[in-house]
């Protein structure tokens, strides 16, 4: 289940976020708990400082527990850039994926967007299959080193 994200959930999504594991292939150090309680309150306004980008962000659940987040940002230019986090104890599940595709597929149908895209490690072969299992496809391009995935509707 995908939950829109609000306020309220930045004091259970925080021990899992402050996971020094998710961290492995984006850089940077988790969140304080101040820093996260900012950066969730910047993203439930649903858009960016400048109203250009259109912020989508929901708590992926598996019942009554969060198991992960999964953002959409909506560009301008119809594209939409996608991002998902699975909580460690979480990984290899399959929740990643199955996120994934519901949001793309739905972000693409629903005329939302015209193409989507990932952006994802060289070297982390789960995202990798993530966006390949949501039928992201690599291209030559890098956005701070990182490997764009890409899928047009």
């Amino acid at each position: 289940v995908l939950e829109p994200l609000r306020l309220e959930h930045g004091a259970e999504l925080a021990p899992q976020l402050a996971d020094p594991a998710l961290h492995a292939f984006t850089g940077g150090e988790p969140d304080t708990p101040a820093e996260l309680r900012a950066r969730i309150a910047r993203q439930v306004r649903g858009r960016s400082p400048d109203g250009r980008d259109v912020w989508m962000n929901w708590v992926l659940r598996d019942g009554a527990v969060a198991v992960g987040t999964v953002q959409a940002t909506l560009r301008p230019d119809r594209v939409a850039e996608v991002a998902w986090i699975v909580f460690t104890p979480f990984q290899g599940r399959g929740y990643a994926r199955e996120a994934a595709v519901v949001l793309v597929e739905w972000l693409l149908a629903s005329g939302e967007a015209d193409a989507v895209v990932a952006h994802i490690h060289p070297d982390h072969a789960a995202s990798a299959a993530v966006a390949r299992g949501a039928g992201l496809a690599p291209t030559a391009a890098r956005h701070h080193g990182e490997v764009v995935w890409r899928r047009s509707g």
